[in-house]
């Protein structure tokens, strides 16, 4: 049975405690040697190595069936037992797996995000992030800020989404990814805004519509249009039946540099503009436009970097954007701007207790 989704803490709470840790954390770089705090930061990379790892062997799957004495658990994973003690004592250092008195290992709050049945799943997108082709991609972040240009047409002979378009084998784990990232936000989306307001949600670039689709679920009276690449929403067709959402939820496929489904009382895009080039993103929302009705309105769900110096999830995604993407994150401002020339006018920007802010603008004319 997979573990009940968390609950939303308060967002001053959780901004709170956030802003402990940073504290403590640079207060630990501060009064070590700058060296030590230095390596201690490189290794982290171990560290999330280690986890996808603990996502490729399965290890919570078995573990969700009780716990399991070491040498159980290897043979069930088919996997060689000092080495699986290994990482599992690193993992359960950091907090990820308990190690019971008795020498056999459980799952506790963590590892239960590496469930692939978890009620949060964050399985496949570990597995992207533990790829050879991400890791390929992310040895060349140098190159990367050289030229200010993704590495994918140089390493791949094209961009990521003709390469995932064409790769189905890496564009599959794309899309499983990011659904996991949609299941990871969908909770605190919920806390922070009511989407029960509209008649019709539209969700553009909604690849296998897991956002959407949850929504649905927790908003009876609402419908849905989910739109996306023929091949991304295929998996979703073939659900369809299944969901329960036959009556209220339609399916149109299409690139959104060229169309979007008319009709909606609001446009949802979640984690695309961040994809793009100022341009390209431009280029998308005036599409979206096109198909609004006046009274319409626009969602966007995106991380909007703080003004603040501290540590924070947009600064490691930005990133992201610059080896894989064209796109970037951006901060309030930069939104503004961009909706302005897109033909919208950002009404306000609605923080939610997880690195997504909801962004709410109107069509300008």
């Amino acid at each position: 049975m997979a573990s009940a989704a968390p609950k939303v803490p308060p967002l001053p709470l959780a901004r709170a405690v956030g802003r402990f840790r940073d504290g403590l954390a640079a207060l630990h770089r501060r009064f070590v040697p700058g060296h030590i705090a230095l390596l201690e930061l490189h290794m982290m990379g171990f560290l999330s190595q280690s986890i996808s790892a603990a996502a490729q062997l399965g290890i919570a799957d078995a573990l969700a069936r009780g716990p399991r004495q070491p040498g159980e658990l290897a043979r069930e994973l088919g996997v060689d037992e000092d080495a699986l003690r290994r990482l599992l004592r690193l993992l359960v250092s950091f907090g990820i797996f308990e190690q019971r008195r008795d020498g056999g290992y459980q799952l506790n709050r963590m590892s239960q995000a590496l469930r692939s049945d978890g009620a949060v799943s964050l399985r496949d997108l570990f597995l992207f992030f533990g790829s050879e082709y991400h890791r390929t991609h992310w040895g060349h972040l140098a190159d990367a800020v050289r030229t200010g240009k993704s590495v994918g047409p140089a390493l791949d002979g094209m961009d990521f989404f003709e390469y995932a378009a064409t790769n189905r084998e890496i564009g599959d784990l794309f899309d499983r990814a990011m659904t996991a990232v949609s299941g990871l936000s969908v909770d605190t989306l919920l806390a922070a805004y009511d989407f029960g307001q509209f008649g019709t949600i539209v969700d553009i670039g909604a690849g296998q519509g897991s956002l959407l689709t949850d929504i649905l679920r927790r908003t009876p009276a609402i419908h849905g249009v989910v739109f996306d690449l023929p091949e991304v929403v295929a998996e979703l067709s073939m659900q369809l039946p299944d969901l329960g959402l036959a009556d209220r939820l339609t399916i149109e496929t299409g690139s959104f540099f060229d169309t979007a489904p008319k009709g909606g009382d609001a446009y949802l895009l979640k984690h695309i503009v961040h994809d793009w080039s100022d341009a390209d993103a431009e280029r998308i929302l005036r599409t979206v436009r096109e198909a609004m009705d006046p009274a319409a309105r626009l969602l966007l769900i995106d991380i909007v970097l703080p003004e603040h110096g501290r540590p924070h999830v947009g600064k490691f995604t930005d990133l992201e954007m610059l080896v894989n993407a064209t796109g970037r994150e951006r901060d309030a401002h930069s939104f503004g701007t961009l909706l302005s020339r897109s033909g919208f006018t950002l009404s306000r920007i609605i923080p939610t207790v997880g690195p997504d802010s909801i962004l709410e603008a109107h069509p300008a004319w």
